[in-house]
């Protein structure tokens, strides 16, 4: 097991260039289905709404594939998963854009009145809404520079806006979907995040236990 987590860890550089290669062609796929059904007349009798549900649901696939990394690498010692993290956040970021245009073009005609209704009358659409400007300083400080910039803490504290986003997309994937009462997909988005986010807790309660109980027996040690 340890030399498979070895091995896993200790690829060359030319192997993860490859392996970046294979993860943004594969990302690309559910963008590619789209185009293919576009010119082969396969995006059904609404073809806006087949669009704007299928840019919102691979959001939240990539928002949740993102936020495995580090379970992942915490469990199985995977750290070279976080040399693929950020191409998946953009990647998450990026289907939300196509979202958002998809709603803003093809739905409201760039009406911003109409879209400013939307968002202050129906309850998914601001919940959507405000996940998405939330996604944009993610997207714009996820650069190397920027984390330089920033510094390391104040970085991953702004970065922790994903869990914030997670749950917004679930919810605004819930109440759409409640109004035709199909609520199947959305407990399966919300049992995935709930683990994912379950874990961190649980972790971060472990961790802060541990630390707790050192600051204590170093304070009786004193004593």
């Amino acid at each position: 097991m340890m030399s498979e987590m070895n091995s896993i860890n200790n690829l060359s550089a030319r192997q993860i260039a490859v392996g970046k290669a294979l993860v943004f062609a594969i990302a690309l796929l559910p963008l590619a289905r789209l185009i293919w059904f576009a010119f082969t007349d396969q995006l059904g009798k609404n073809p806006i709404e087949f669009i704007t549900r299928s840019t919102g649901t691979w959001t939240l696939v990539f928002l949740c594939i993102t936020l495995t990394v580090t379970p992942l690498r915490r469990l199985f010692g995977w750290n070279v998963l976080l040399r693929f993290r950020r191409m998946l956040g953009l990647f998450a970021f990026f289907y939300a854009l196509l979202h958002f245009t998809i709603y803003i073009w093809f739905d409201q005609w760039f009406d911003l009145h109409s879209v400013w209704k939307d968002v202050v009358k129906r309850p998914f659409i601001t919940v959507g809404f405000t996940a998405f400007l939330l996604l944009w300083p993610l997207a714009l400080t996820s650069t190397n520079a920027m984390v330089k910039r920033l510094g390391g803490k104040h970085w991953q504290a702004l970065h922790r806006l994903v869990y914030v986003i997670v749950v917004l997309g679930v919810v605004h994937y819930w109440w759409h979907k409640a109004g035709k009462h199909d609520l199947l997909q959305p407990a399966i988005y919300a049992g995935v995040v709930a683990v994912l986010l379950g874990y961190r807790l649980w972790k971060g309660g472990f961790v802060w236990g541990a630390s707790f109980l050192r600051k204590r027996e170093s304070m009786w040690a004193d004593k």
